[in-house]
Protein backbone atom coordinates (compact mmCIF):
# COMPACT_ATOMS: atom_id res chain seq x y z
CA UNK A 1 0.00 0.00 0.00
CA UNK A 2 2.95 2.67 1.04
CA UNK A 3 4.58 1.80 -2.44
CA UNK A 4 1.17 2.48 -4.41
CA UNK A 5 0.51 5.66 -2.70
CA UNK A 6 4.59 6.90 -3.17
CA UNK A 7 4.27 5.45 -6.95
CA UNK A 8 1.28 7.96 -7.09
CA UNK A 9 2.71 10.70 -5.03
CA UNK A 10 5.76 10.32 -8.03
CA UNK A 11 3.49 10.53 -10.76
CA UNK A 12 1.17 13.14 -9.58
CA UNK A 13 4.29 15.34 -8.83
CA UNK A 14 5.52 16.25 -12.17
CA UNK A 15 1.49 17.34 -13.51
CA UNK A 16 1.10 19.34 -10.94
CA UNK A 17 4.93 20.79 -11.48
CA UNK A 18 3.63 21.06 -15.10
CA UNK A 19 0.56 22.84 -13.99
CA UNK A 20 2.47 25.50 -12.13
CA UNK A 21 4.70 26.10 -14.66
CA UNK A 22 2.05 26.27 -17.44
CA UNK A 23 -0.27 28.93 -15.52
CA UNK A 24 3.54 31.19 -14.97
CA UNK A 25 4.02 31.36 -18.46
CA UNK A 26 0.25 31.76 -19.28
CA UNK A 27 0.64 34.60 -16.87
CA UNK A 28 3.96 35.54 -17.65
CA UNK A 29 2.47 36.03 -21.09
CA UNK A 30 -0.79 37.72 -20.25
CA UNK A 31 1.61 40.60 -18.46
CA UNK A 32 3.64 40.95 -21.03
CA UNK A 33 1.05 41.25 -23.63
CA UNK A 34 -0.46 43.83 -21.21
CA UNK A 35 3.00 45.70 -20.91
CA UNK A 36 3.34 45.75 -24.33
CA UNK A 37 0.05 47.56 -25.04
CA UNK A 38 0.43 49.96 -22.34
CA UNK A 39 3.64 51.05 -23.48
CA UNK A 40 2.23 51.36 -27.20
CA UNK A 41 -0.55 52.83 -25.78
CA UNK A 42 1.52 55.52 -23.55
CA UNK A 43 3.74 56.27 -26.59
CA UNK A 44 0.44 56.90 -29.02
CA UNK A 45 -0.77 59.38 -26.20
CA UNK A 46 2.42 61.12 -25.83
CA UNK A 47 3.25 61.50 -29.24
CA UNK A 48 -0.22 63.40 -30.06
CA UNK A 49 -0.22 65.34 -26.84
CA UNK A 50 3.34 66.35 -27.42
CA UNK A 51 2.47 67.30 -31.41
CA UNK A 52 -0.32 69.07 -30.02
CA UNK A 53 2.02 70.85 -27.04
CA UNK A 54 4.76 71.93 -29.93
CA UNK A 55 1.47 73.07 -32.18
CA UNK A 56 0.52 75.51 -29.61
CA UNK A 57 3.79 75.86 -27.74
CA UNK A 58 4.30 79.07 -29.70
CA UNK A 59 0.94 80.88 -28.99
CA UNK A 60 1.69 79.61 -25.09
CA UNK A 61 5.22 80.95 -24.88
CA UNK A 62 3.79 84.33 -26.82
CA UNK A 63 1.19 84.48 -24.19
CA UNK A 64 3.19 83.90 -21.30
CA UNK A 65 5.67 86.51 -22.21
CA UNK A 66 2.75 88.90 -22.86
CA UNK A 67 2.09 88.22 -19.24
CA UNK A 68 5.57 89.07 -18.20
CA UNK A 69 6.13 92.13 -19.93
CA UNK A 70 2.48 93.19 -18.10
CA UNK A 71 4.31 91.83 -14.76
CA UNK A 72 7.06 93.47 -15.75
CA UNK A 73 9.11 94.82 -12.07
CA UNK A 74 5.52 92.72 -10.42
CA UNK A 75 6.44 89.03 -10.62
CA UNK A 76 5.71 88.60 -7.48
CA UNK A 77 2.20 89.35 -7.82
CA UNK A 78 1.63 87.44 -11.03
CA UNK A 79 3.17 84.55 -9.24
CA UNK A 80 0.52 84.89 -6.10
CA UNK A 81 -2.23 85.62 -8.83
CA UNK A 82 -1.68 82.54 -11.15
CA UNK A 83 -0.73 79.69 -7.66
CA UNK A 84 -3.65 81.38 -5.55
CA UNK A 85 -6.44 82.43 -7.41
CA UNK A 86 -6.68 79.84 -10.53
CA UNK A 87 -6.57 76.83 -8.72
CA UNK A 88 -9.43 78.72 -6.55
CA UNK A 89 -11.48 79.00 -9.12
CA UNK A 90 -11.05 75.86 -9.89
CA UNK A 91 -11.80 74.60 -6.54
CA UNK A 92 -15.17 76.98 -6.06
CA UNK A 93 -15.80 76.36 -9.80
CA UNK A 94 -16.39 72.68 -9.28
CA UNK A 95 -17.86 72.54 -5.61
CA UNK A 96 -19.92 75.06 -6.72
CA UNK A 97 -21.99 72.82 -9.15
CA UNK A 98 -21.89 69.76 -6.50
CA UNK A 99 -23.19 72.38 -3.67
CA UNK A 100 -25.97 72.91 -5.50
CA UNK A 101 -27.21 68.80 -5.47
CA UNK A 102 -26.24 68.52 -1.72
CA UNK A 103 -28.28 71.63 -1.04
CA UNK A 104 -31.19 70.63 -3.14
CA UNK A 105 -31.05 67.12 -4.40
CA UNK A 106 -30.84 67.62 -7.83
CA UNK A 107 -30.58 67.57 -11.01
CA UNK A 108 -31.22 63.84 -10.08
CA UNK A 109 -28.99 62.59 -12.90
CA UNK A 110 -26.32 63.55 -10.41
CA UNK A 111 -27.51 62.89 -7.43
CA UNK A 112 -28.41 59.16 -8.25
CA UNK A 113 -24.92 58.79 -8.05
CA UNK A 114 -24.43 59.23 -4.36
CA UNK A 115 -21.87 56.72 -2.84
CA UNK A 116 -23.73 56.70 0.90
CA UNK A 117 -27.29 56.60 0.18
CA UNK A 118 -29.88 58.40 2.90
CA UNK A 119 -26.84 60.98 3.89
CA UNK A 120 -26.93 64.59 3.02
CA UNK A 121 -30.29 64.59 1.39
CA UNK A 122 -30.32 67.42 1.74
CA UNK A 123 -26.97 68.33 3.47
CA UNK A 124 -27.19 70.29 7.00
CA UNK A 125 -27.35 74.30 5.95
CA UNK A 126 -26.10 75.11 9.37
CA UNK A 127 -22.75 72.75 9.27
CA UNK A 128 -22.25 73.88 5.51
CA UNK A 129 -21.96 77.62 6.55
CA UNK A 130 -19.74 76.85 9.11
CA UNK A 131 -17.41 74.67 7.17
CA UNK A 132 -17.28 77.25 4.20
CA UNK A 133 -16.50 79.74 6.72
CA UNK A 134 -13.13 77.35 7.50
CA UNK A 135 -12.50 76.83 3.91
CA UNK A 136 -12.10 80.00 2.78
CA UNK A 137 -9.97 80.96 6.54
CA UNK A 138 -8.12 78.15 5.29
CA UNK A 139 -7.45 79.71 1.52
CA UNK A 140 -6.90 83.10 2.47
CA UNK A 141 -4.97 83.39 5.92
CA UNK A 142 -3.05 80.15 5.29
CA UNK A 143 -2.43 78.91 1.97
CA UNK A 144 -1.74 82.59 0.40
CA UNK A 145 1.11 83.17 3.06
CA UNK A 146 2.27 79.80 1.88
CA UNK A 147 2.37 80.77 -1.48
CA UNK A 148 4.18 84.01 -0.63
CA UNK A 149 6.73 82.06 1.18
CA UNK A 150 6.66 79.37 -2.01
CA UNK A 151 7.65 82.02 -4.10
CA UNK A 152 10.52 83.88 -2.10
CA UNK A 153 12.15 80.77 -1.31
CA UNK A 154 11.86 79.09 -5.08
CA UNK A 155 13.29 82.80 -5.82
CA UNK A 156 16.55 82.42 -3.72
CA UNK A 157 16.87 79.08 -5.98
CA UNK A 158 16.19 80.30 -9.43
CA UNK A 159 13.32 81.83 -11.28
CA UNK A 160 9.60 80.56 -10.72
CA UNK A 161 8.87 82.78 -13.56
CA UNK A 162 11.72 82.70 -15.92
CA UNK A 163 10.91 83.55 -19.91
CA UNK A 164 10.77 79.80 -21.08
CA UNK A 165 8.18 77.62 -20.55
CA UNK A 166 8.61 74.08 -19.84
CA UNK A 167 8.52 71.46 -22.39
CA UNK A 168 5.96 68.86 -22.48
CA UNK A 169 7.68 65.83 -21.05
CA UNK A 170 9.37 68.10 -18.46
CA UNK A 171 5.99 68.23 -17.00
CA UNK A 172 5.04 65.33 -17.41
CA UNK A 173 8.09 64.15 -15.45
CA UNK A 174 7.25 66.91 -12.99
CA UNK A 175 4.13 65.58 -12.75
CA UNK A 176 5.13 62.30 -11.78
CA UNK A 177 7.24 63.34 -8.84
CA UNK A 178 4.78 65.63 -7.49
CA UNK A 179 2.39 62.43 -6.96
CA UNK A 180 4.62 60.55 -5.93
CA UNK A 181 6.49 62.63 -3.22
CA UNK A 182 2.28 64.06 -2.11
CA UNK A 183 1.47 60.18 -2.03
CA UNK A 184 4.22 59.92 0.80
CA UNK A 185 4.20 63.21 2.67
CA UNK A 186 0.20 63.12 2.89
CA UNK A 187 0.27 59.21 4.07
CA UNK A 188 2.30 59.80 7.01
CA UNK A 189 1.22 62.75 7.84
CA UNK A 190 -2.56 61.84 7.32
CA UNK A 191 -1.76 58.43 9.72
CA UNK A 192 0.42 60.45 11.97
CA UNK A 193 -3.16 62.96 12.75
CA UNK A 194 -4.93 59.59 13.59
CA UNK A 195 -2.65 59.00 16.24
CA UNK A 196 -4.74 59.69 19.78
CA UNK A 197 -2.24 62.77 20.82
CA UNK A 198 -3.43 64.73 17.59
CA UNK A 199 -6.57 63.47 16.87
CA UNK A 200 -8.77 64.88 19.53
CA UNK A 201 -7.40 67.92 19.08
CA UNK A 202 -6.65 68.48 15.28
CA UNK A 203 -8.19 66.21 12.97
CA UNK A 204 -11.62 65.26 14.07
CA UNK A 205 -12.75 68.27 13.02
CA UNK A 206 -11.99 67.03 9.33
CA UNK A 207 -13.76 63.86 10.49
CA UNK A 208 -17.14 65.66 11.69
CA UNK A 209 -18.09 64.89 8.04
CA UNK A 210 -18.47 60.86 8.01
CA UNK A 211 -20.12 61.23 4.81
CA UNK A 212 -18.20 63.74 2.77
CA UNK A 213 -19.03 66.53 0.15
CA UNK A 214 -16.38 68.36 -2.03
CA UNK A 215 -15.88 71.61 -0.45
CA UNK A 216 -15.11 70.04 3.25
CA UNK A 217 -11.96 68.81 1.09
CA UNK A 218 -10.18 72.23 2.81
CA UNK A 219 -12.27 71.66 5.64
CA UNK A 220 -9.57 70.99 8.54
CA UNK A 221 -7.64 72.56 11.56
CA UNK A 222 -4.89 75.21 10.68
CA UNK A 223 -2.13 72.53 12.08
CA UNK A 224 -3.96 69.82 9.86
CA UNK A 225 -4.08 72.39 6.86
CA UNK A 226 -0.72 73.10 6.47
CA UNK A 227 1.09 69.89 7.64
CA UNK A 228 -1.57 67.50 5.66
CA UNK A 229 -2.92 69.48 3.07
CA UNK A 230 -0.51 72.35 2.07
CA UNK A 231 3.44 70.31 2.50
CA UNK A 232 2.58 67.35 0.43
CA UNK A 233 1.62 69.65 -2.25
CA UNK A 234 4.18 72.55 -2.36
CA UNK A 235 7.37 70.24 -1.87
CA UNK A 236 7.41 68.66 -4.98
CA UNK A 237 7.50 72.04 -6.80
CA UNK A 238 10.41 73.17 -4.62
CA UNK A 239 12.02 70.06 -4.87
CA UNK A 240 12.25 70.59 -8.85
CA UNK A 241 12.35 74.63 -9.04
CA UNK A 242 9.58 74.21 -10.66
CA UNK A 243 7.93 77.40 -13.58
CA UNK A 244 5.13 78.97 -12.54
CA UNK A 245 2.69 77.23 -15.28
CA UNK A 246 3.82 74.25 -13.71
CA UNK A 247 2.65 74.90 -9.80
CA UNK A 248 -0.49 76.17 -11.26
CA UNK A 249 -1.23 73.38 -12.99
CA UNK A 250 -0.26 71.04 -10.27
CA UNK A 251 -2.07 73.11 -7.63
CA UNK A 252 -5.47 72.94 -9.52
CA UNK A 253 -5.16 69.44 -10.37
CA UNK A 254 -4.47 68.77 -6.54
CA UNK A 255 -7.29 70.58 -5.65
CA UNK A 256 -9.53 69.15 -8.35
CA UNK A 257 -8.92 65.41 -7.53
CA UNK A 258 -9.26 66.32 -3.73
CA UNK A 259 -12.55 68.05 -4.60
CA UNK A 260 -13.43 64.45 -6.17
CA UNK A 261 -12.22 61.72 -3.02
CA UNK A 262 -14.42 64.02 -1.09
CA UNK A 263 -17.49 64.82 -3.17
CA UNK A 264 -19.46 61.61 -1.83
CA UNK A 265 -20.19 60.96 -5.90
CA UNK A 266 -19.47 58.03 -7.73
CA UNK A 267 -19.64 59.68 -11.49
CA UNK A 268 -19.14 58.03 -15.09
CA UNK A 269 -15.50 58.97 -16.03
CA UNK A 270 -14.19 60.63 -13.37
CA UNK A 271 -11.88 58.76 -10.73
CA UNK A 272 -13.71 56.73 -8.19
CA UNK A 273 -13.98 58.31 -4.70
CA UNK A 274 -15.02 55.31 -3.00
CA UNK A 275 -11.70 55.20 -1.36
CA UNK A 276 -11.55 58.19 0.45
CA UNK A 277 -15.29 58.11 1.26
CA UNK A 278 -14.85 54.95 2.99
CA UNK A 279 -11.79 56.22 5.09
CA UNK A 280 -14.70 59.03 6.39
CA UNK A 281 -16.92 56.73 6.70
CA UNK A 282 -14.54 54.21 9.21
CA UNK A 283 -11.35 56.41 10.41
CA UNK A 284 -8.73 53.78 10.52
CA UNK A 285 -8.60 52.61 6.73
CA UNK A 286 -7.29 53.99 3.42
CA UNK A 287 -5.28 56.92 4.79
CA UNK A 288 -3.35 57.46 0.92
CA UNK A 289 -4.33 59.16 -2.00
CA UNK A 290 -3.20 56.58 -4.51
CA UNK A 291 -3.66 53.72 -2.41
CA UNK A 292 0.09 52.73 -2.59
CA UNK A 293 1.42 52.79 0.86
CA UNK A 294 -2.29 51.96 2.23
CA UNK A 295 -1.58 48.50 0.50
CA UNK A 296 2.39 48.03 1.53
CA UNK A 297 1.40 48.89 5.03
CA UNK A 298 -1.97 47.15 5.13
CA UNK A 299 -4.48 49.31 5.88
CA UNK A 300 -6.88 48.73 3.73
CA UNK A 301 -7.44 45.15 3.90
CA UNK A 302 -10.83 45.61 5.73
CA UNK A 303 -11.88 48.29 2.49
CA UNK A 304 -10.75 45.27 0.15
CA UNK A 305 -13.25 43.06 1.91
CA UNK A 306 -16.20 45.19 1.02
CA UNK A 307 -18.58 45.98 -1.80
CA UNK A 308 -16.74 49.50 -1.85
CA UNK A 309 -13.82 48.10 -2.39
CA UNK A 310 -15.62 46.18 -5.86
CA UNK A 311 -16.74 49.23 -6.69
CA UNK A 312 -13.42 51.02 -6.50
CA UNK A 313 -13.41 51.31 -10.37
CA UNK A 314 -13.63 53.87 -13.09
CA UNK A 315 -17.57 54.16 -14.21
CA UNK A 316 -17.28 54.05 -17.80
CA UNK A 317 -21.30 53.60 -17.75
CA UNK A 318 -24.02 55.43 -16.68
CA UNK A 319 -25.74 52.51 -14.11
CA UNK A 320 -25.00 54.05 -10.91
CA UNK A 321 -22.28 51.39 -9.08
CA UNK A 322 -24.46 51.15 -5.78
CA UNK A 323 -26.99 49.87 -7.78
CA UNK A 324 -25.08 46.96 -10.08
CA UNK A 325 -22.86 46.11 -7.20
CA UNK A 326 -25.06 46.86 -4.00
CA UNK A 327 -23.98 46.81 -0.41
CA UNK A 328 -25.62 43.53 1.09
CA UNK A 329 -28.75 43.84 3.07
CA UNK A 330 -28.51 44.95 6.90
CA UNK A 331 -28.62 42.78 9.79
CA UNK A 332 -31.68 43.38 11.78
Amino acid sequence: MKGEAGSQLHAERPKQEGHIWGSMRKTAFILGSGLLLLVAFWNSVTWHLQRFWGASGHFWQAEWERLLSTFEGKEWMLFIIAATQVPSMCFWGLNGLLLVVDTTGKPNFIARYRIQVGKNEPVDPVKLRQSIRTVLFNQFMISLPIVVFLYLLLKRWGDPCRRELPTFHWFLLELAIFTLIEEVMFYYSHRLLHHPAFYKKIHKKHHEWTAPIGVISLYAHPVEHVVSNMLPVIVGPIVMGSHLSSITMWFSLALIITSISHCGYHLPFLPSPEFHDYHHLKFNQCYGVLGVLDHLHGTDTLFKQTKAYERHVLLLGFTPLSESIPDPPKME
